[in-house]
């Protein structure tokens, strides 16, 4: 029998029927502006920035008005996170396995600097060089999914609730910080939603789909614009529909105007 992957056994071990409430949303944007936006990135900077990135920088800028979803559920208490991390999905072995690269105070930084820490933690991923993705990966692939059920959910808790660092454990305090980012873009799927990770604990998953040219109607006229899906699944227990919609709606002010997470009022003259 051929063994399964680390990925599908995380999945075995830790979905069950759902227990907790969840919201599904669904923002089109017209992109044409934040693409010109990473064009001039690339060009000043000479990073190669994609909208992944643009994505979780301006996710990260969305929580400073959404500061609810900034945190975590200890003892069936919220408490705010000091810093705004988020984690992206690394895909490993051609699709095969999937690791996160966590990157922390995001909004504290430019797009071209989440671009570079990203490439460099996805390059240790790739490499082996990740050394809590190398522990966790051995004691994964020995044990049989009915004792992982109960070891993922202890070292979530401890990780994401509580925030203990235990090393021996390869725990690290809120190891996926409050979001994931991921993408179906690049496998040509135009929108999907992220099933939530029990062990994770973060209270919001965004997905970006593929870029296309759709039609649009702007001031009474159709035409094609630009047009990139995100779907997002969020945690009840953080937010209800109108926190939500906030978020939403800061998102689509930043794909019309990425220009002040530069802090510039447009387009550079």
């Amino acid at each position: 029998m051929k063994q399964m992957t680390t990925r599908r056994k995380l999945a075995i071990a830790t979905w069950s029927a759902p227990a907790e409430g969840n919201i599904y949303g669904k923002l089109t944007v017209d992109v044409a502006e934040a693409l010109r936006f990473l064009d001039w990135v690339r060009e000043t900077t000479g990073e190669k920035v994609t909208v992944t990135h643009f994505v979780g920088r301006a996710l990260a800028e969305a929580f400073k008005e959404m500061p609810g979803l900034n945190g975590r559920i200890f003892l069936g208490t919220y408490i705010p996170h000091d810093t705004i991390d988020v984690s992206f999905l690394v895909a490993l072995e051609e699709g095969a396995d999937l690791a996160k690269a966590k990157v922390r105070n995001l909004d504290k930084k430019k797009v071209s600097e989440v671009a570079a820490e990203l490439r460099e933690l996805a390059t240790k991923l790739h490499n082996g060089q990740d050394d809590d993705f190398n522990k966790a990966k051995p004691l994964i692939k020995a044990l049989p999914t009915w004792v992982l059920r109960p070891i993922l959910w202890l070292t979530g808790w401890l990780s994401s609730a509580a925030g203990m660092n235990i090393k021996a454990l390869g725990v690290s305090p809120y190891a996926f910080g409050s979001a994931i980012v991921t993408s179906v873009g690049m496998l040509g799927v135009d929108e999907a939603y992220v099933p939530p990770t029990p062990f994770a604990r973060v209270p919001c998953y965004v997905l970006l789909g593929a870029i296309r040219d759709m039609p649009a109607v702007v001031d009474g006229e159709i035409t094609i614009q630009k047009q990139l899906i995100l779907t997002t699944t969020l945690d009840h227990r953080f937010v209800d529909g109108f926190q939500a919609g906030i978020l939403g709606k800061k998102m689509r002010e930043l794909f019309q105007n990425p220009w002040v997470l530069e802090g510039l009022d447009g387009p550079p003259a």
